[in-house]
């Protein structure tokens, strides 16, 4: 079995609101992230799942890495559909907080959903994707909605990053199967492809190309997330 941690990365822009999936995009989302949960959490009772929402003004860590589903649905009762939606950003922060995951034998992997069109273009897609396999981290994309804007991005994103078929696209279209459903039967789920341990994996972001206001906003939205659980912890 996999030793395994996921870090989720929901679209929860304005296009998700779309009733083109049961019942609209987003609710359908929801479904398959509580189906993707429960599968790597039974897959391995050590694995962990961690939730982060990448539309309105920015990313958002809505539940750091667990193996409680009830901090996933409490960060999920935190967010709601706005704005727009940032993949590359969002792909970066999932990244870090990977990074700081406690169990540092488990295998990294980003899923992403994407239902809304990918705003950064090919080469910036291409460049993050080179770091993200240098830092041994997977990334599956769950593709719906917006196919024809973003089918072709996703498709050499996952060609750069892949490491022996550890990463996957699924593009869903519309149609009677619930969106769950054909996650169910992809290689997200129905293969044990996996990152590898992190070596080096502060090149991401020491990266002197990126942002410094980008690279510390990654920093403080992954530390308010866990000072926030850490405040619930001491509550109990």
């Amino acid at each position: 079995m996999v030793l395994e941690a996921t870090m989720v990365v929901i679209d929860n822009s304005e296009y998700m609101r779309n009733g083109d999936y049961v019942t609209n995009r987003y609710e359908a989302q929801l479904d398959a992230l509580d189906y993707i949960f429960q599968a790597k959490t039974n897959a391995n009772p050590e694995n962990t799942v961690g939730l982060l929402a990448m539309g309105g003004e920015g990313p958002q860590v809505l539940c750091t890495l667990t193996a409680d589903f009830g901090k996933v649905l409490a960060g999920i009762h935190a967010t709601k559909i706005h704005g727009t939606t940032h993949v590359a950003t969002g792909i970066q922060v999932a990244a870090l907080a990977l990074k700081h995951r406690q169990n540092k034998v488990q295998q990294q992997r980003v899923i992403v959903f994407v239902g809304s069109p990918v705003g950064e273009n090919e080469k910036e897609l291409e460049k993050l994707a080179k770091k993200m396999k240098k830092n041994n981290i997977a990334v599956d994309f769950i593709n719906f909605g917006e196919e024809a804007l973003n089918t072709a991005k996703l498709e050499k994103f996952v060609a750069a990053v892949d490491n022996h078929e550890n990463s996957h696209l699924v593009t869903i279209p519309p149609g009677p199967k619930l969106l769950y459903e054909a996650i169910a039967a992809s290689p997200i789920i129905s293969e044990d492809g996996f990152g590898g341990e992190s070596f080096g994996g502060d090149d991401i972001f020491n990266d002197p190309n990126m942002d410094p206001e980008l690279a510390l906003a990654l920093r403080l939205s992954l530390e308010e997330e866990n000072a926030r659980q850490a405040r619930e912890e001491t509550r109990r």
